[in-house]
């Protein structure tokens, strides 16, 4: 049975690229950074029109409805110019930016350009009643700095039938898209919660997230563990979504991605006839087929004529509800495709996209086939309070002075003007190290001295470095040392560029020198006007995570300054969680040597009070060892492990797994605040009953959290808050969230530092947190402890 209406919407890009974009993926031939790069010059060859052309309009959008093939289809698109020519016949033209040689720019190479500029062309001659137009190709050659045009005249019946044939084969793709978002309405409206009850909080969560979804906007929710907070964002945004969408579930880390894929399983299981398509997307690292990432048709078989098969591939993929990375994998070995890019063209034919925050703020991978306009999109992020430093980090880059030098002596002998140009940027940054030198007198931090400008000198320089870098590539394809070295500079430099493009009073440039190492980094101190234009591409926005507080810094640095704001109790009983404070050890910098011995005679005051898995947190390694060895000395009969440094996955997982439940011995963890044990963990029952913080988690002072600090308080008037107290109590609040993760669980929580109890940090503390005991020496803390453990 067909829909009732066979009413789709397509951007004519895609329909274009869909339809007539064949051979191979090509890295080469990509470039790095390209939709922001190709945004710049597009700009510029649009201003050099208009000087040549009066009436050049730039960024045309057109819109036009067709029927074919009992399908309406809306035609949506922007034409980059429309012009009258030197001989009066209107034009369209169509501009794109290639890496690819000259000799390879004949004006046929891209089917899909010409295609794409004549439907603009057929639209705009229909609108305007014209009889014949013009279409123009606009090449730019970014190595060369040329251009090349290439035009056609077509009679506006030509483009009309061409607009329609291309509509009649894209039919039976659109005809199963409207199929499905027909069968997805309807099951949509017979979802019903998949539990016999709700959690408490539950209910008034799911209700603020379904009003925000439909009505638009965005959400600001603190929801404390235990709520059930996937499914009280995933069940309400799929209620709302109606046709529009998708759903864009946007995490940190690649757990929460598990946790959202296990909600829609549910949601399967609950509702068998619920029409519901999400993909999983995953880090191309992560989930390429080969032992080494090349993406040259000579080096992958799955990049090699990857446009030819991904049709076939995607139709048969369409019938796979949960396309997860394992599902991916396996479509893409079946067909030959790469499972990386068969994961983003399937996301157009997804209701719910699972993936990193990236996909949608990071400037350079995010997914431009969305992201380009606005969208009836709704975005779900969590654990939110993340945001910011991850936001920060995406609109930061940095360089050294070692990869140029090292990229120079690896070319060998003789002259070039890739040399020369790697020489010229090695100068800058040996006269930002005599600078370090010489004005860099504060003995507390390295020899750094900051900027308020960019480095416009070494922009030049770098800019003038990337025509023959790329050209070296070009000519050099085969992988090594020197071809990988010379490629990480390549992207290096152009993230620079790329950032030094947006440079503004939001950032600063930090220039420091180690021995002969000089690293010049421009530093992020604000990200909130970038996080407001990526969340103003949707239609509504939820940040959610236990931990949201204070809600006006959240909104403020989340782009968010609108959002509602809500805070959930924690739907566990009071009673279950003791947490003290011990009032009589100071953590501060200055105190550090005199509370090893209290500190290690709290850990095991705590630890001894009943048999169990605890885990301490710490400020910062060297603080944890010094404990350690304190505590290790004292108290010989515990069993201990430490958390080290740079652990990869497999030694994560293996310290997690010496949490084993129902212990018959106690053993103590040592980890730091903020790191990987710290959030995200799931240690349910009696695999954890404990767990101590020492100190506030105050991020430790820094030439850059001194800059984060000086930035908050000229704009906000609270620059400490900003830059240490806000997130450290949030690293606080995440590493006791450990403890108690179900309603059957019990345990405690102690924190360690006077300032715990001060004004400012009480007001952080979350409402379940009312309870907090102070206690003044080991022998009233052991006492407690055993009153709690009997209750």
């Amino acid at each position: 049975m067909q829909p009732e209406s066979l009413a789709v919407t397509l951007p004519i890009r895609q329909l274009v690229e869909f339809l007539l974009r064949s051979g191979s993926i090509d890295s080469r031939f990509t470039g790095f950074d390209r939709a922001n790069e190709g945004a710049r010059l597009h700009r510029k060859l649009q201003r050099a029109a208009v000087k040549e052309f009066t009436d050049y309009k730039a960024e045309v959008a057109l819109t036009q409805k067709y029927g074919c093939c009992d399908v309406e289809y809306t035609l949506e698109g922007r034409a980059d110019g429309i012009f009258t020519d030197t001989d009066g016949t209107v034009t369209v033209d169509e501009i794109k930016t290639t890496m690819l040689p000259a000799a390879q720019i004949t004006g046929d190479q891209s089917p899909e350009h010409w295609a794409q500029a004549k439907i603009y062309a057929a639209i705009y001659a229909r609108q305007q009643q014209l009889s014949n137009m013009r279409v123009r190709l606009t090449y730019y050659q970014v190595e060369e700095e040329k251009i090349y045009h290439f035009a056609k005249d077509f009679l506006a019946e030509e483009l009309n039938a061409f607009v329609l044939d291309l509509l009649a084969q894209y039919a039976p793709w659109a005809k199963r898209a409207a199929q499905w978002r027909q069968d997805r309405r309807e099951s949509l409206q017979a979802l019903r919660f998949p539990f016999t009850e709700y959690r408490t909080g539950q209910r008034a969560m799911i209700s603020a997230v379904y009003e925000t979804c439909r009505e638009g906007g965005q959400l600001l929710c603190q929801a404390p563990t235990g709520i059930g907070k996937t499914m009280s964002v995933l069940f309400p945004a799929l209620k709302a979504m109606e046709d529009g969408g998708p759903v864009f579930y946007l995490t940190a880390r690649g757990t929460t991605r598990a946790a959202a894929e296990g909600a829609l399983s549910i949601l399967r299981e609950h509702t068998p006839s619920l029409k519901l398509r999400s993909v999983t997307l995953t880090a191309k690292d992560k989930i390429c087929l080969q032992d080494t990432r090349e993406c040259t048709p000579e080096a992958c078989p799955y990049a090699n004529g990857y446009y030819d098969r991904i049709k076939t591939a995607l139709w048969n993929a369409l019938d796979i509800p949960a396309l997860t990375a394992d599902t991916l994998q396996t479509l893409a070995r079946n067909h030959q495709v790469c499972p990386f890019e068969l994961g983003l063209d399937l996301s157009l034919w997804c209701d719910v996209v699972i993936g990193d925050y990236n996909y949608l703020f990071d400037p350079v991978v995010h997914l431009v086939r969305f992201f380009e306009s606005r969208g009836d999109y709704l975005f779900l992020i969590d654990e939110a309070h993340n945001l910011p430093s991850r936001a920060r980090d995406m609109h930061s880059a940095s360089l050294c002075k070692s990869a140029f030098l090292d990229a120079k002596k690896r070319l060998g002998p003789g002259k070039s003007s890739l040399k020369n140009a790697l020489n010229k940027v090695n100068e800058l940054f040996l006269v930002w190290r005599h600078r370090c030198e010489e004005e860099c007198k504060d003995a507390r931090f390295s020899k750094t001295f900051f900027e308020k400008e960019r480095a416009d000198t070494l922009d030049r320089a770098l800019t003038r470095l990337c025509e023959p870098l790329e050209i070296w590539l070009d000519e050099h394809r085969d992988p090594g040392e020197t071809h990988d070295a010379l490629l990480q500079l390549y992207f290096d430099t152009r993230a620079w560029l790329r950032i030094a493009d947006t440079f503004d009073d939001h950032f600063v440039l930090q220039v420091s020198a180690y021995g002969s190492e000089v690293r010049a980094s421009m530093l992020c101190l604000d990200p909130s006007a970038f996080l407001a234009d990526d969340f103003s591409k949707g239609r509504a926005a939820v940040l959610f995570s236990a931990t949201l507080a204070p809600a006006g810094y959240y909104k403020d640095l989340c782009g968010v300054p609108e959002a509602r704001a809500v805070a959930l109790r924690s739907p566990f009983p009071t009673e279950n969680l003791g947490l003290w404070c011990a009032r009589h050890v100071s953590t501060r910098y200055k105190d550090r040597a005199d509370s090893f011995a209290p500190i290690a005679d709290l850990i095991a005051c705590m630890a001894g009070a009943k048999c169990g898995n605890y885990l301490v947190f710490f400020p910062s390694y060297s603080y944890m060892q010094s404990v350690q060895e304190k505590f290790s000395a004292r108290y010989p009969d515990f069993s201990i492990l430490c958390q080290e440094s740079s652990m990869d996955e497999a030694q994560r997982t293996a310290f997690l797994e010496q949490f084993v439940p129902e212990p018959t011995h106690t053993l103590v963890g040592f980890a730091v605040l903020g790191g990987v044990f710290g959030e995200g963990v799931d240690l349910t029952g009696d695999r954890l009953i404990g767990v101590a913080v020492v100190g506030p988690g105050l991020p430790q002072v820094g030439s850059r959290q001194e800059q984060l600090r000086q930035h908050f308080e000229e704009t906000r008037g609270c620059g400490f808050d900003y830059a240490y107290r806000y997130p450290g109590m949030n690293k606080v609040l995440q590493a006791a969230g450990r403890v108690i993760r179900t309603p059957q669980d019990k345990g405690v929580v102690l924190l360690i530092d006077d300032r715990f109890i001060s004004p400012d940090t009480r007001r952080l503390m979350p409402p379940h947190w009312d309870h907090l005991r102070t206690v003044g020496s080991c022998e009233q803390l052991r006492e407690e402890l055993a009153s709690f453990w009997c209750e």
